[in-house]
């Protein structure tokens, strides 16, 4: 049986957008990349044009996005995008972009999915490699947990609990696999709470935000004229996150992932803490089927 192969785009694509925090305009730019490139990011905004390859040690920690800081690059909220490159099983890519943050779009993967889609996704020369977890690793901080398990496919158990009448508790298990991303979860959009938003505003922040790019919570409904697009789409979010955050591992991960109470900075630390240990992890070439990091695949 063949293995799957590395991936890029097709082609490049532009794109522009409101940045979420700054409310300023962003152009972006996402190009196909040589085999083992891994997702590199650009300021083409700087002098020399820095750039920087996505690993889990150039996250800075931030408790409302995942941020890219390496030398002089520092760009703000690729999670999202870092999400629809797993669902559309993108390897490489190169990503320039204008400021300090991407393009917000409608607060979901979407967007970014369509972008990727529009040019298409091309086969290339060498495997694709994809990280098996071997033993089990947790991170606590009070009472979140992130947790990677070994198992023969990518699931997500999230659990969350915002305490708030229009967030209830919820403790949901996701399909992990590319296919069920792209159909269940990336249209998932980023949600805030209306007080929070006006004090993050006050403060200079958050200054591209609103109910075209966000839930905005208010103390007993959703303020959204048209609703939720999922009755849980919160925690559907929360899962879109967490795979934009553990793709920044620069593979696909295949085992089991159980987060309670978990963020930006916890799946991030998870990430630093299966990669310290070798015995933590192999990699594996995976056959190619049409949906991959499933069981029907081994």
């Amino acid at each position: 049986m063949s293995v799957s192969m590395q991936c890029t785009l097709a082609k490049e694509v532009t794109a522009s957008g409101i940045g979420l925090h700054s409310g300023k305009n962003v152009e972006m730019k996402i190009m196909p990349a040589p085999v083992d490139t891994g997702i590199v990011f650009c300021r083409s905004d700087l002098a020399h044009k820095p750039s920087a390859r996505v690993t889990p040690q150039v996250v800075e920690i931030s408790p409302l996005c995942t941020k890219v800081l390496s030398g002089e690059v520092d760009i703000s909220t690729v999670e999202h995008l870092m999400a629809a490159f797993y669902g559309a099983g993108v390897d490489n890519a190169i990503v320039e972009v204008s400021a300090s943050e991407l393009p917000v779009f409608d607060g979901s993967s979407a967007a970014f999915l369509m972008l990727i889609d529009s040019v298409g996704v091309q086969k290339q020369s060498k495997p694709k490699r994809v990280i098996k977890v071997m033993k089990e690793v947790i991170v606590e901080d009070g009472d979140k947990i992130a947790m990677l398990k070994p198992d023969d496919h990518f699931s997500l158990t999230l659990e969350l609990d915002f305490k708030h009448p229009v967030i209830p508790h919820q403790k949901c298990k996701f399909d992990g696999r590319p296919s069920y991303f792209r159909k269940e979860l990336a249209r998932a959009r980023t949600f805030a709470m209306q007080r929070d938003v006006e004090k993050m505003q006050s403060m200079g922040l958050a200054l591209g935000g609103g109910l075209d790019n966000a839930i905005v919570v208010g103390d007993f409904s959703v303020l959204n004229a048209e609703g939720l697009r999922h009755k849980d789409e919160f925690i559907r979010h929360k899962a879109l996150d967490c795979i934009g955050d553990l793709f920044m591992v620069g593979h696909p991960i295949l085992g089991a992932f159980v987060g309670s109470y978990t963020g930006h900075a916890m799946n991030n630390k998870l990430l630093c803490a299966l990669m310290a240990d070798e015995n933590n992890y192999r990699f594996v070439e995976i056959p190619d089927t049409n949906d991959i990091y499933s069981s029907d695949a081994f």
